[in-house]
């Protein structure tokens, strides 16, 4: 099939921007050193390097017990949030739900750094266990609360597809099984459970994955007992052999994506198959709650207990922390209120730039970056050819590649090929990394918006003497201007939060504040990443609450 030139430069700069990184990768892992070393000549080496070394070995080992673990704590209480606020009358169902999903569009990093300083052994909430229990019955480092509090932090995804999945469910399918005696656990089990089966397997492959790829929670809550996971390993790899070694480097991010890529592969089947159970329902469209009678409050208290948990502890902590000038037993809270670390941070040239860095990247790149993403589903719009197809499998790609690998590749992009080097040290490196990561969840957002608008439209402008390009820029395009402009705001959210892409790509000019945040924890600074994160929890709160004004719900 002969493709129109527009189609064939989007297909082309897509496939580009997705396939180079990644081939880059693969060539400097068989590499005998770097690949700008005239040298350098092909070998395998690098890989029998890092699988005969332990401490691979031992992140990879790591890396899939948290993430088993974080499944085992996601899956039930996930699906179990799901059920209550989607089905039952439990209270505050309004309130409740875009409550859940704050952890989805807060930074991992802030939660993590929000727990060091909340819950770690000179924690606020530690020191006050101590002073009012004489104990505090936690001990934040261990694996075991790193798989915890990872999986309670991916408890809103697992919550967003059951309880998206359940809505689905008609009403009357309940009702004739309460009409034969049974309650609403029975209802749950036998009714509810085997329709959204299919969005548990998907959130399960989910939670699974994102534990295998974790970096900052791990990098953070395991650095003191020297607890590694995959990311990590990769991360510490240039430290501990005292130059960067990019073959080595090279050679375990083609290992994790080889482990991660079949785990996509498995997401997108069963997010097929949870797509075809959506339509599974009674003939009612009206839904009536659950009632849950006696175990209403309890219920809520569970909800709220997690909420806790999950997001008041950490964010209460990382915010107290950057309103005193120190902390420890012993210390009166109002006795050391201050603003000095605000203070300090924007008399910091570095600190400023990246801060304003993260406002540009948000709005001004956010909305480049969904005007990519529109360009990527117009060329697979209405279309059903092998090309389609082919755009269908790269969008996921990048899925694959943890947003840590994907900054290591394009700063390889930009040092393998000459004409981008002088784009290295500008704003525009840190936008293409984060635009190819965010790029399936992105083109997704937008093909959402075009599938609402319906062929006979389009048929009807061709019909009168219209292209193709004419109706959809006459047509098409204006009517999902407000599905355009939802999912910039959710990209500028996507795009706050991120941190561990701009490790490696971070240089005098092109600081933002998710890699900021990342590099000064490592130095101990943390007056100045207390700060810096409560400055991204603003950044974030202003675009939650500009989304909700625009009508955006983030459980739509």
């Amino acid at each position: 099939m002969i493709l129109n030139p527009s189609r064939a430069v989007v297909i082309l700069a897509t496939a580009g921007a997705v396939c180079l990184p990644l081939g880059i990768l693969f060539y400097q892992s068989v590499l005998s050193g770097p690949f700008f070393n005239a040298d350098s000549h092909f070998t395998l080496a690098a890989f029998w390097f890092v699988l005969s070394d332990p401490e691979f070995w031992v992140a990879l080992r790591n890396s899939l017990l948290v993430a088993t673990g974080m499944l085992v704590v996601a899956l039930p209480l996930g699906a179990l949030l799901a059920l209550l606020v989607a089905r039952t009358d439990i209270p505050g169902r309004g309130v409740l739900e875009p409550l859940i999903l704050v952890p989805i569009i807060v930074s991992p990093v802030v939660l993590a750094l929000g727990y060091v300083v909340a819950a770690g052994p000179v924690g606020f909430y530690t020191v006050w266990s101590k002073q009012l229990f004489g104990v505090a019955p936690w001990n934040i480092y261990s694996p075991i609360a790193i798989a915890v509090i990872g999986g309670l932090s991916h408890v809103p995804y697992v919550f967003l597809y059951v309880s998206t999945a359940l809505k689905g469910v008609g009403s009357d399918v309940e009702e004739a099984a309460r009409t034969t005696g049974a309650g609403p656990l029975r209802v749950a089990l036998d009714i509810n459970l085997p329709l959204v089966a299919p969005a548990l397997m998907f959130s399960a492959v989910l939670v699974f994955f994102a534990g295998v790829e974790m970096f900052g929670l791990a990098l953070v809550l395991g650095n003191s007992n020297n607890f590694s996971m995959l990311a990590v390993y990769l991360y510490k790899l240039t430290t501990r052999l005292g130059v960067p070694a990019y073959h080595l480097m090279a050679t375990v991010a083609v290992l994790i994506v080889l482990l991660t890529f079949p785990l996509v592969m498995l997401q997108r089947h069963y997010l097929k198959v949870a797509d075809k159970f959506v339509t599974v329902r009674g003939k009612a469209a009206r839904q009536r709650p659950l009632t849950l009678g006696a175990w209403r409050y309890p219920a809520l208290i569970l909800a709220l207990a997690w909420l806790a948990v999950t997001v008041v502890v950490p964010i209460s902590g990382i915010t107290l922390r950057a309103f005193v000038t120190y902390w420890g037993p012993n210390v009166n809270l109002f006795d050391v209120l201050t603003l000095d670390q605000f203070r300090f941070v924007f008399s910091e040239p570095v600190l400023v730039r990246g801060i304003r860095n993260s406002v540009l990247i948000g709005v001004v790149g956010g909305g480049l970056a969904v005007a990519c993403y529109a360009a990527i589903a117009f060329a697979a719009h209405r279309r059903n050819d092998e090309w389609t197809h082919f755009m269908d499998y790269l969008i996921l790609v990048p899925r694959a590649i943890p947003g840590l690998l994907a900054g290591l590749a394009f700063l390889w992009v930009f040092l393998f090929i000459s004409p981008l080097a002088p784009l290295r040290a500008t704003l525009f490196s840190i936008w293409l990394a984060y635009t190819v990561v965010w790029l399936p969840y992105g083109a997704r957002l937008v093909s959402s918006s075009l599938v609402q608008v319906g062929k006979e439209l389009e048929e009807a402008a061709v019909s009168i003497g219209a292209t193709r390009r004419r109706a959809m820029f006459d047509v098409t395009l204006p009517l999902i201007r407000v599905g355009l402009l939802t999912s910039w705001l959710l990209v500028f959210l996507m795009f706050e939060r991120e941190y561990s892409t701009g490790v490696y790509l971070l240089t005098s000019g092109t600081e933002v504040i998710g890699a900021l945040l990342v590099t000064l924890s490592e130095t101990g600074s943390m007056n100045q990443v207390a700060a810096l994160a409560v400055i991204n929890l603003v950044l974030i709160g202003i675009g939650v609450i500009t989304a909700f004004r625009f009508g955006v719900r983030l459980h739509g």
